[in-house]
């Protein structure tokens, strides 16, 4: 017998299980654009782990239904066995950064050692959770530190923001407010500071709605502060897909 007659089945059992596939889509959106006419465009509908339920991905946002459309879930799908949160993952993916294309020149840096590892984070000056990672990055050997100053906690975050871009070295002082609450020099004379504006229209581009919020040379993106331990190994990673 020929050995492509031995595929046949195999591709009969493909085409069916693409067509369900395609069919179930079909009601979804269909029952969803029915009854809730002002929902937004949905750019793709896919399985999940879960039987039944299946993600709608609307941009970089994320929702659940089941298979006929009858109801929305908002929320984070969570793997047990793993401790995964999978809807994060999901939303990492969607949001990863070309590290190349970021406007480092927008950034204030900060080098230790011989700076050969880079990671870049979207900063308030006014961030508790901001502060403390700034103290586990001070500790960071051989790293280039890219800091985005992302004044959106007030208007005392967009005045030490300005505060900080301006003064001569403005590393060793957001670095000296951040970690000995040094209070920033006030800014004298003229300083452009539209470095900042573009960094808030950066972070509104790429979904950037807290801080700190890091991205390594790989494009992964990790919200939040991180410790030591977790940092080390997000450097190591990205350095070897690097």
């Amino acid at each position: 017998m020929s050995p492509v007659r031995h595929l046949w089945p195999l591709l009969f059992a493909a085409l069916l299980a693409c067509n369900a596939a395609w069919a179930q889509e079909a009601v979804i959106r269909k029952n969803i654009a029915e009854r809730l006419p002002d929902f937004p465009k949905i750019d793709e509908v896919s399985k999940t782990p879960i039987p039944g339920l299946y993600e709608l991905r609307i941009g970089t946002d994320i929702l659940y239904t089941d298979e006929q459309g009858n109801h929305l879930i908002q929320g984070n799908l969570i793997d047990t066995k793993t401790r995964t949160d999978l809807t994060e993952a999901r939303v990492a993916k969607l949001t990863a950064i070309d590290f190349a294309s970021l406007p480092l020149k927008d950034a204030v840096v900060i080098k230790q050692g011989s700076g050969e590892r880079k990671l870049v984070v979207f900063g308030d000056p006014n961030c508790g959770y901001c502060k403390r990672f700034e103290r586990e990055l001070a500790s960071v050997p051989d790293v280039t530190i890219y800091t985005f100053l992302y004044p959106i906690l007030g208007p005392d975050s967009t005045a030490k923001s300005r505060d900080i871009w301006c003064a001569k070295d403005a590393g060793k002082v957001w670095r000296a407010w951040m970690v000995d609450g040094v209070t920033p020099p006030k800014s004298i004379g003229k300083c452009d500071t539209e470095a900042l504006d573009r960094n808030l229209a950066l972070g509104k581009k790429h979904r950037v709605q807290g801080t700190p919020a890091v991205v390594f040379e790989d494009g992964t993106r990790v919200p939040g502060a991180m410790q030591r331990d977790r940092l080390e190994k997000a450097l190591a990673a990205a350095s070897k897909k690097g």
